[in-house]
């Protein structure tokens, strides 16, 4: 039996999914949660086999979710479901250890089959996905996705500053290279490019 514990912020599509993997006869669905610190905690309580995530949650993404996983060693796969069919978010689940990374406009059997999948060791990446995450690189480092990020969301480089303990003047400099690598004019013009490819 997969052990699942499936993280989504949408109370409907949490259900949804819930109620079509508890229909597999080798799936059960152990326990849900629909924000990322609520996902954390019960995957330390119950320990699944698989965690089945969304990206965009409140409190933690499904990205940091799974870097959390990975930090830990849990021994918990973690496979993202999720609408953003962008080769940035993809390229950073593989690097955060996702092993599987579906959209959730595929048909409801390949997730099951995904989970399958993934539980006897492989991987379970949309093909068309994976194609597009490899001809494409990311430009920003760590430092420099968490500062644009912070400023799109309207924090002033003082306030990233204090979030972040780091001077006005990195923040500036982190902000300066980001728009650069990115070959626009400002942060805005930064950070929505950024938003759309999937590299925040």
């Amino acid at each position: 039996m997969i052990r699942v514990l499936l993280a989504e912020d949408q109370a409907m599509v949490r259900g949804a999914l819930s109620a079509l993997l508890n229909l597999e006869p080798d799936i059960e669905v152990i326990g849900t949660a629909a924000d990322g610190e609520t996902a954390w905690r019960e995957l330390q309580r119950l320990r699944p086999d698989v965690l089945v995530t969304d990206i965009e949650m409140p409190g933690l993404t499904g990205l940091e979710l799974a870097q959390r996983v990975q930090r830990h060693e849990t021994g918990c796969k973690v496979v993202i479901v999720t609408t953003f069919a962008r080769s940035g978010f993809l390229r950073r689940a593989l690097d955060a250890g996702v092993v599987g990374y579906l959209l959730k406009d595929a048909p409801a059997e390949h997730l099951a089959d995904a989970l399958r999948k993934v539980q006897a060791g492989g991987r379970a990446i949309d093909p068309q996905l994976a194609v597009e995450a490899w001809s494409e690189a990311d430009p920003l480092n760590d430092r420099e996705r968490q500062v644009l990020r912070l400023a799109g969301e309207g924090m002033s480089a003082g306030d990233i500053a204090r979030q972040l303990n780091l001077s006005q003047g990195t923040v500036r400099n982190y902000l300066s290279e980001a728009i650069g690598k990115l070959g626009v004019g400002n942060r805005i013009e930064a950070y929505r490019l950024a938003r759309q490819k999937g590299l925040l």
